[in-house]
C-alpha cells in the first residue's frame, strides 16, 4: 500500500509499505477515508522531535472505515465509519482509568526514550516518532488501530467525513485546553494561535460561558476564520502591542485564562524570535517558547496559563519569576481524547461546533508532500490540508 514516509529532515516521500495486519485481538484495521496535516507534524518533519527513522509513516489525525477486526473487539464491525483518537490508550492502566489517556502506561513500546526525555513515558501516538511508541502513522491507505474499543468512535449519521476528521485530535485538544484551564462563565480568555487547535480552544471557551474570548495570530485568513466560525475577537500581533491591547480590553487587569496553542516553533515580530530561532537551529534549545512567555506576562495576577502547543524538551528565558510573583497556575498536557470525543461528536451533530471550514485544501495521498509544503509555508490561504487516498476534488 501507499504511505507518506519521513525520509530525513524536511524530506517526505510517498512509498510502498507492507499492508498492516492485526497483531492483537483488540486491534482493528481501517481503510483511510481522510487524514489531515497538523502543526505538530511540522516539528517531526523539521527534525525537532527525536527518534525518527527513515521510512517512518507519519500522520495522526484521521477518519476511516473498519475493514478487519480482532476477535476481542466488541464495539466495532466491518463497515463502520470511525474517527480515531490520535493517542492510544489501553483502557486498563491507572492513567486510563482516571481519564488521563495520553499518559497511558501500556501503549508506548519504547518507554525508555520518554523516560530519558521527560522522566516518564507518554502513551503511544500514531506516526509520532519512536519516542512515542513507533506506531505507524495514518497517512496511508490502511491503518492498524490498537485497543480499538477505547480509541475508535463510530461517527453518527449526518456528520460528514471532513467534519468528523477534526474530532480525532484538533477539537478534543482545544476543548481540553479550555476545560483543564478551568474556564468558567464570565471569564476573559486569550488564546495564542488561530490554527485548528487554537480555534477549537476559543470555541470551547465560548461554549463554557466565557464573557470574552480574544484570539491572537498574524495570518489574515486564520483571523477572519476565527471571527466568522468561532465567534471570537481577534488581534493581529504584527499590528499592535498584544500585552497593552489585552490590558485595554480587560480594564487593566489582564485575561483570567491564557491558552497557548502555538507550540515549539512559535513566531513573533520581536527580537526574541531571532534569539530563539538561532538557538533552536543550533540545537542549543529544542523549542521556541515565544507565545508561552507572552501568555505568562499577559495573564492577570492569580490567573491560569494552559500550554496546548507541542513542546519536546528544553526552552530558554522561561519567565519563572512572573509565574511565582503573579501567583499563576500553569498547566499543560497532551490531549486526553477518549475523555472528550463522544461528547464532541454530539456537539458537532447539534451544530454547536463547526470544523469543515478548517479543511481549506484537499489533496490525494500521492500529493501529500505538497500538502505539507503548502501547510508549512501557509501558501494559498492553507489552514489545513486534507489528505485522501483518492482525489475527490477541492474542499
Amino acid at each position: 500500500m501507499k504511505a507518506l514516509c519521513w525520509e530525513g529532515v524536511n524530506k517526505l516521500s510517498v512509498e510502498q509499505v507492507p499492508d498492516p495486519e492485526l497483531r492483537n485481538d483488540q486491534d482493528i484495521v481501517v481503510r483511510l477515508i481522510a487524514g489531515t496535516t497538523c502543526g505538530s507534524d511540522l516539528h517531526l518533519i523539521g527534525g525537532y522531535i527525536p527518534a525518527m527513522r527513515a521510512g517512518d509513516v507519519i500522520g495522526h489525525e484521521f477518519v476511516g472505515e473498519v475493514v478487519e477486526t480482532g476477535s476481542a473487539v466488541r464495539k466495532h464491525k466491518v463497515g463502520d465509519r470511525v474517527v480515531v483518537c490520535s493517542f492510544v490508550g489501553c483502557g486498563r492502566c491507572w492513567y486510563c482509568a482516571n481519564d488521563l489517556w495520553s499518559l497511558c502506561d501500556n501503549t508506548n513500546t519504547n518507554p525508555g526514550v520518554g523516560q530519558a526525555l521527560f522522566g516518564y513515558e507518554t502513551a503511544g501516538i500514531f506516526g509520532y516518532s519512536h519516542a512515542m511508541g513507533g506506531l505507524r502513522g495514518s497517512h496511508a491507505e490502511y491503518v492498524r488501530v490498537p485497543f480499538a474499543d477505547y480509541g475508535a468512535f463510530k461517527v453518527p449519521e449526518g456528520i460528514d467525513d471532513t467534519s468528523a476528521l477534526f474530532v480525532s485530535d484538533s477539537v478534543p485538544t482545544g476543548w481540553m485546553g479550555a476545560d483543564l484551564a478551568g474556564v468558567k462563565p464570565g471569564d476573559v480568555v486569550a488564546v495564542w494561535g488561530c490554527g485548528a487547535v487554537g480555534q477549537m480552544a476559543a470555541r470551547a471557551a465560548i461554549l463554557k460561558g466565557a464573557e470574552r474570548v480574544i484570539s491572537i495570530d498574524r495570518i489574515p485568513e486564520r483571523l477572519a476564520m476565527t471571527e466568522r466560525y468561532v465567534g471570537a475577537e481577534t488581534l493581529d500581533y504584527t499590528s499592535t502591542d498584544v500585552a497593552a491591547e489585552l490590558r485595554e480590553r480587560t480594564g487593566g487587569r489582564g485575561p483570567d485564562v491564557c491558552i497557548e496553542a502555538v507550540g515549539m516553533e512559535a513566531h513573533s515580530d520581536g527580537p526574541a524570535h531571532l534569539y530563539d530561532q538561532a538557538k533552536q537551529q543550533l540545537r542549543l534549545q529544542s523549542d521556541r517558547p515565544t507565545a508561552v512567555r507572552q501568555a505568562i506576562h499577559a495573564c492577570r495576577k492569580a490567573g491560569t496559563v494552559f500550554i496546548l502547543g507541542v513542546f519536546a524538551g528544553a526552552v530558554d528565558k522561561f519567565p519563572l519569576g512572573a509565574v511565582i510573583n503573579k501567583g499563576l497556575t500553569v498547566r499543560g498536557a497532551q490531549m486526553h481524547g477518549q475523555r472528550y470525543i463522544p461528547m464532541l461528536l454530539e456537539r458537532l451533530a447539534a451544530g454547536e461546533i463547526e470544523t469543515a471550514h478548517l479543511a481549506t485544501h484537499t489533496l490525494s495521498l500521492d500529493q501529500a508532500p505538497r500538502a505539507y509544503d503548502m501547510f508549512k509555508q501557509k501558501t494559498d490561504g492553507c489552514v489545513r490540508a486534507v489528505i485522501r487516498p483518492e482525489p475527490r476534488g477541492a474542499a
